[in-house]
């Protein structure tokens, strides 16, 4: 399975939540895991804040940078481009869905097209994974 890891699923599994042990597992066994950057930059920025409002310590956190940084190694991470930017500003077949969400549904969107074989958006986001859904993606709701 080809899977694109948006930053919802990851996060579960860096802060420990219930689903983080499925998550972990299907990025583990995925024969392909494909992420935008800005996954990397979503999920350093909640390592930030929770250092920041006291809910995990900077030693914490840095652990859970390693595990990314070791995972996100393996993974084929896509800058994000100027025309993902682009097909993030126009509605998609499902709305509302947030900002950032676009711009993660532009990416696998870009990446299908791209490499032209099937790709699993795995969301921990209900209104992201309709959006999926509605724009031909299998979506796998960790």
């Amino acid at each position: 399975m080809n899977v694109y890891a948006e930053s919802s699923g990851v996060l579960a599994w860096l802060l420990g939540e219930d689903t983080g042990h499925s998550v972990r597992e299907v990025l583990q066994h995925a024969e392909l895991v494909m992420a935008s950057d800005l996954t990397l930059v979503e999920c350093d920025r909640v390592l930030t804040r929770a250092v920041t409002t006291g809910e995990i310590d900077e030693a914490a956190a840095a652990d859970r940078r390693a595990h990314l940084n070791a995972a996100a190694s393996r993974w084929h991470l896509w800058r994000v481009s100027p025309d993902m930017v682009e097909r993030a500003r126009h509605p998609f077949p499902a709305e509302p869905i947030r900002t950032l969400d676009a711009i993660h549904l532009a990416t696998a969107i870009s990446w299908r097209a791209a490499e032209g074989f099937p790709l699993v958006f795995a969301t921990h986001d209900r209104q992201l994974g309709l959006a999926a859904r509605t724009s031909g993606f299998e979506v796998l709701g960790l």
